[in-house]
């Protein structure tokens, strides 16, 4: 597993944020290696800046127990975005 623009992510996030990420749990410096920077998600999956394709079985410790963008809270919001910000 490559992570190109992970790593150069991580660099500038170590500059910006206390350990390079916003959460002790993702703090890699313990476990060694670098942390995955995610772009985007849908379902069980997410995938980092470089293209590689994760299970997230974690789910967020909970909040995200429907998965990433499921379908009836997509259109839920999209509902309530009709009627105003």
């Amino acid at each position: 597993m490559e992570h190109f623009q992970s790593e150069q992510d991580y660099r500038r996030a170590c500059r910006l944020i206390p350990g390079g990420v916003n959460s002790p749990v993702r703090a890699f410096a313990s476990v060694g290696g670098k942390p995955p920077f995610i772009d985007h998600a849908d379902g069980a999956h997410i995938w980092d800046v470089d293209g590689n394709d994760y299970l997230d079985l974690v789910c967020s410790w909970g909040p995200m127990i429907l998965g990433h963008r499921p379908p009836m809270v997509v259109a839920a919001i999209a509902a309530q975005l009709e009627k105003g910000t």
